[in-house]
């Protein structure tokens, strides 16, 4: 989709005066940071606001953000911030970014669960009002009038959201899917988007994550089953790794693990908290007493399975320390299995097959998806997608939640249904109503990284110097010099990863051609101090490219020193 010329400022829009629009600022055209905005008669609502992990085209950075600038530039008209569920994608955003949103946030009892304990590690726990809405509740935010549907996905409490304002109403999907036996919480109310649809939907905006896949996305219930019997004839320790917001995998992981014997075992941080979280909403209420982790070690091996995080290939994940052999309690070796009951998320193919081959010289037995049945998506295959346009029969599909080739496929399919579509991708301004569903403008979009207890522009000056660094290294110049200019003894130049530290004799001709360089300089530029430092800088990267062939960050250190 080609974007409208210019780029619009946030008072630009002015919360779609006369108009309903939909802004998405992450999440379409991609997988993962979905942050997205509905404007109407100068009022704004946000859906989600979730994190992504960078890819091999980013290795300066590891988790990242959209960049709230447009709407946080008139966050005084943002009425509140609604999540379908709680996948990181969707919540893990809410902490970092909500300073520069400081709106009220609204979410069912589980989501609700796990944003608290974000917002507690994040110190501003006490200043965000957080709203608890029942699943498939109702409430309204100025000209919205808002109704969560429950869905079936891989994780409690999905909701899909319908928006209703004077213009007509727009469904919003969330991640979803049409399980008939999701093991925990109910099945999707198709009877309740059935009479959505009688009411009439102008347009859906839906997850595309699967339209490129026939069929059906499958049943948690035939996971569990399969793993039930895999299980059971298994000997040695036993682990699984799943995600830790899959709290149906979970269950069905702890009951193979019961029906066979052995006590479970959570490794790892985050699988506690998303359990506690579960049970605080009502779920998994009759689990047996886990292994405590410093325990795990006195239990029998035939009679231990363990639930441990990073499906992934996280480096600093419970599985990536097991597998190197560094973790505190939990070890796997010679005749024990691993499952994966996962799929690997595009961009981690790496991490996941270290991991794996990690494991695979302990001499561990590795079971994935592509050997045995040990997992099924969360997200609409293209039979569901059809069965949830004949439901809701709405006007028009935007297609959102995925690459482009996703939400192309989902724009083809929709056709073959008779139902228009519109492409868009993060910053298209599209405009619902009045007049037919069409991009009318755009506005500015972005990516933030996190690093420590900052956000950075990915784009941005800190970014391009660590990617140059990344890939050229680093060359430092230290001298002093007296309060004329002079230089004092002779520079020392270090430049880890470029420069070898035994090469004494190379080392000491390069600080000697540094040093006759600085003192080829004026003497009135040495009393410059901007000046001398530029001068300096410049003549260091000259030496520096001639040696090494490269062209390095350069920096140089001066030392004044005042000898009057």
């Amino acid at each position: 989709m080609a974007k409208a010329a210019g780029k619009p400022q946030a008072q630009d829009l002015g919360g779609a005066e006369g108009a309903f629009i939909f802004v998405p600022l992450g999440g379409t055209g991609e997988i993962g940071m979905n942050f997205n905005l509905y404007g109407c008669d100068g009022a704004w609502l946000a859906v989600d606001c979730g994190m992504g992990f960078s890819g091999p085209e980013t290795p300066e950075a590891e988790i990242l953000l959209p960049d709230p600038a447009f709407i946080a530039g008139q966050h005084d008209a943002l009425l509140g911030l609604v999540i379908t569920h709680a996948h990181e994608d969707h919540i893990g955003g809410i902490a970092r970014l909500w300073p520069q949103l400081r709106c009220p946030v609204y979410a069912t009892p589980f989501t609700a669960a796990l944003i608290r304990r974000k917002l507690a590690e994040a110190g501003i726990g006490r200043e965000l009002k957080l709203h608890i809405v029942p699943c498939g509740g109702s409430f309204a935010l100025g000209p919205f009038s808002l109704r969560y549907f429950g869905f079936t996905h891989s994780t409690p409490e999905a909701q899909g959201l319908a928006i209703t304002t004077s213009y007509g109403t727009v469904f919003h999907t969330g991640d979803w899917k049409l399980d008939p036996a999701p093991v925990v919480g109910p099945v999707t109310d198709e009877a309740a988007l059935r009479a959505l649809g009688d009411a009439g939907v102008l347009a859906m905006v839906s997850d595309s994550t699967n339209a490129t896949v026939e069929g059906h996305s499958g049943s948690e219930l035939d996971v569990k089953k399969s793993l039930e019997a895999l299980i059971m004839d298994l000997p040695g320790r036993v682990a699984v790794t799943c995600f830790a917001s899959n709290i149906a995998r979970l269950s069905s992981v702890i009951a193979a693990g019961e029906a066979a014997g052995r006590h479970v075992a959570l490794v790892g941080r985050s699988l506690s908290t998303y359990v506690a979280a579960a049970q605080e909403a009502g779920y998994l209420q009759d689990v047996p007493d886990f292994v405590p982790e410093e325990e795990i070690g006195s239990i029998p091996d035939d009679n231990l399975l363990l639930l441990v995080t990073g499906s992934q290939g996280e480096p600093r994940s419970a599985l990536a320390r097991i597998a190197h052999d560094s973790h505190r309690y939990a070890v796997l070796g010679e005749g024990d299995t691993l499952i994966f009951s996962s799929r690997v998320i595009p961009g981690n193919e790496l991490a996941v097959r270290k991991v794996r081959d990690a494991l695979a010289r302990r001499g561990v037995n590795i079971i994935t998806e592509a050997e045995e049945f040990t997992h099924v998506s969360g997200h609409p295959a293209r039979d569901e997608l059809r069965r949830l346009y004949a439901l809701l029969r709405p006007k028009h599909i935007i297609p959102t939640h995925g690459e482009w080739r996703h939400l192309s496929a989902q724009a083809e399919l929709a056709r073959e249904t008779g139902i228009p579509t519109v492409l868009v991708e993060d910053g298209d301004v599209l405009q619902f109503a009045p007049g037919q569903p069409r991009v009318v403008d755009s506005v500015p979009t972005g990516r933030l990284a996190v690093d420590g207890d900052r956000l950075l522009p990915l784009k941005g000056s800190v970014l391009a110097a660590r990617r140059r660094l990344l890939f050229n290294g680093v060359v430092i110049g230290s001298f002093a010099v007296d309060a004329k200019g002079r230089v004092l003894g002779t520079p020392r130049i270090s430049g880890p990863g470029l420069l070898d530290e035994a090469d004494g004799k190379a080392r000491l001709a390069y600080e000697a051609e540094f040093l006759d360089e600085l003192n080829a300089l004026p003497q009135g530029l040495r009393r410059d101090e901007t000046a001398f430092t530029d001068a300096a800088r410049a003549a260091l990267r000259r030496i520096t490219g001639k040696r090494l062939g490269k062209r390095p960050l350069v920096e140089v250190h001066i030392l004044r020193l005042d000898n009057t």
